[in-house]
């Protein structure tokens, strides 16, 4: 995985989570909205490490920031979080 896409990908990802749980903190959307944005940042992020974008370390430490910092984000349903930690597993 090339340097500069991975630092480029970890910045997006980054930027996204964080303009996704700002906008959800202000919006008061329902769980169910809310439960479906996150699924989808989720699985850009599986994808980006299957792609050798990002490393799944990597992935892990930038949405455990943000989560720390957005509470809203935690709300990523446990099935999904570990299913994401297998597929990312079977990729690496």
């Amino acid at each position: 995985m090339g340097r500069v896409n991975s630092e480029r990908t970890a910045r997006l990802l980054s930027q996204r989570l964080e303009d996704l749980a700002e906008t959800l903190e202000r919006s008061g959307a329902s769980t169910k909205s809310v439960a479906r944005l996150i699924e989808l940042a989720s699985v850009a992020t599986l994808h980006a490490v299957q792609l050798e974008l990002l490393s799944p370390d990597r992935a892990g430490q930038i949405w455990e920031g943000a989560e720390r910092r957005h509470p809203v984000l935690g709300q990523r349903d446990a099935r999904l979080i570990e299913r994401d930690r297998r597929r990312a597993d079977v990729a690496a």
